[in-house]
């Protein structure tokens, strides 16, 4: 089947949401969502979105933060772009609906984490990204130019490649046209021609063991335009957290956000000893990259598979009523966390790298935009600062909805666009292959490519990663596209990229750590 749209958005949480709902009034509106629309990485962010609303805080002393926090490897007028428009694009969040946390008083009750030298961080309760994502879903659901096309998954996005014009990743003049997506009814994949596109994906958490992202954190958008020979940049940046709760049994591991230990808690060992101010002088508020490499550090220190997170000491009242999700959590397996300490260890959270765009969102690929974790725009540097994520995609969705309106009305379509080819392929029953596949990729990525590396321990793991592309590709040639054997594609795509940008990155700077370029993980200066 074929369709046309005005604007094809892959990716139903803040990125996608937000775009949509500015451009839909210049055009109709296609959202593609692998799974349900509330089903993105949005919906889990638990802490909330940085902005500057009062005084003391200043956009400069927000600036600074978040190019401390990324070890002076942000852009600087990135940075900038993005703090001095957060107040506007939050309140343009709380005229959609969305209900952040007030005091008594009225004004908003902000949180502050890691990183951050003043409170300035919005929530609702410990479910932030929930409650913006049910705002924006419930406002796109009733925008008469959006349709939402759920549980559909995107192939590749369309190129000269598919006219049969070849094209190289030092080309300026590769060209989006729209995607091919896989139809859950009729099993066949579509062709969806679009004048413009934006890829709001997310992140590729699940490239690892342990992850708190959703399962469908899976690189898809990085990889297709990766295969489209789009410029990605900055992959080797990927941000541990450094508290998901210790549960070895379940998938993806349970969030305990940073904004508790802005509350107050306190990291310590399972003999309950505090550690972190060897490591920094900040304590538990350091920001994450030294967090979870200190945590590291300890558990190999100990033997231990985990430390502890601290709430003991809190008012238990205020401490169950801003963390209502997470007392509960803890309590449903066990653990009172007014009593008990909280077991941790860090899980692959967040990509700082992604899709090269600009300041208005555009990729290197002609009518192609790209916002939120696929996206790399300069913001984070070589460390995301707490918080800067919901930001990043509401301010870079705004800028790229302003280029995109600028110029929809001189985009054609390209008729010329040849449906998927499926000649030749057949069902696949070897699903075991793709499993257990998966499994091999992931414990790949987390031994050798995770919070400590070295050149040694990179090399092994592109060795052991280019058996499993070969044996994948011929898979994927021959079988009927199944979502399972393309996730384990885009997977393998992005952890290439992980491993090559790390190899390449001859220092250990912000989240790349690397045992043959030391630098001490204290910070005490």
């Amino acid at each position: 089947m074929r369709k046309k749209v005005d604007f094809l958005v892959i990716g139903s949480g803040i990125a996608g949401l937000s775009y949509a709902l500015k451009v839909a009034d210049y055009g109709k509106v296609c959202i593609v969502t692998k799974s349900n629309a509330e089903e993105t990485a949005t919906k889990y962010a638990q802490g909330g979105i940085a902005a500057v609303m009062y005084t003391p805080d200043t956009y400069e002393k927000h600036i600074r933060d978040t190019i401390t926090a990324g070890d002076n490897l942000c852009k600087r007028e990135i940075v900038e772009i993005a703090i001095t428009e957060s107040t506007d694009r939050v309140k343009e969040l709380i005229e959609w609906g969305t209900n952040f946390d007030k005091k008594e008083s009225g004004r908003y009750d902000l949180a502050k984490e890691g990183g951050h030298s003043e409170y300035r961080v919005l929530h609702h309760k410990d479910n932030t990204g929930l409650e913006i994502e049910r705002a924006l879903i419930n406002q796109a659901k009733k925008h008469p130019d959006i349709k939402i096309l759920e549980n559909h998954f995107t192939i590749d996005i369309i190129t000269q490649h598919h006219l049969g014009i070849e094209v190289n990743k030092n080309s300026e003049n590769i060209n989006c046209y729209g995607a091919y997506v896989l139809n859950p009814t009729s099993k066949k994949i579509d062709t969806i021609l679009s004048k413009l596109t934006l890829i709001a994906t997310g992140g590729a958490g699940n490239v690892y063991s342990t992850t708190t992202n959703p399962d469908i954190a899976t690189g898809d958008g990085i990889a297709m335009v990766y295969r489209a020979k789009g410029k990605i940049e900055n992959m080797e940046f990927v941000q541990f957290h450094p508290t998901s709760l210790y549960n070895p049994l379940e998938k993806p591991s349970f969030l305990i956000t940073e904004a508790l230990r802005g509350f107050g808690a306190i990291l310590k060992t399972i003999k309950e000893k505090e550690f972190m101010q060897k490591y920094d002088k900040r304590g538990s508020l350091a920001s994450r990259d030294i967090v979870a490499r200190a945590i590291d550090n300890e558990l190999k220190l100990s033997g231990e598979d985990h430390v502890c997170l601290d709430c003991r000491h809190l008012d238990n009242n205020a401490l169950i009523n801003e963390f209502p999700g997470i007392y509960a959590k803890c309590l449903s397996i066990g653990i009172d966390i007014t009593k008990e300490m909280i077991p941790i260890v860090p899980a692959a959270h967040y990509l700082c790298g992604g899709i090269k765009v600009d300041e208005y969102g555009r990729s290197s690929v002609k009518n192609l935009f790209a916002t939120g974790e696929c996206a790399s725009t300069g913001l984070h540097g070589a460390n995301r600062l707490a918080s800067n994520s919901l930001l990043e995609s509401a301010v870079f969705s705004h800028r790229a909805s302003l280029d995109s309106i600028g110029k929809i009305k001189s985009i054609e379509f390209c008729n010329e666009i040849p449906d998927w080819d499926a000649s030749g392929t057949v069902l696949n029953e070897e699903m075991i292959l793709v499993t257990q596949s998966l499994k091999e990729l992931q414990l790949i990525m987390s031994n050798y490519v995770g919070i400590v590396r070295s050149d040694l321990r990179l090399k092994r793991a592109l060795d052991r990663l280019e058996i499993i592309y070969r044996e994948n590709e011929k898979l994927y040639e021959k079988s009927i596209l199944t979502v399972k054997i393309c996730e384990l594609r885009n997977l393998i795509n992005v952890a290439y990229l992980i491993i090559k940008m790390a190899m390449h990155r001859k220092e250990s700077r912000g989240l790349h750590y690397s045992l043959d370029y030391p630098k001490a993980i204290y910070n005490n200066s």
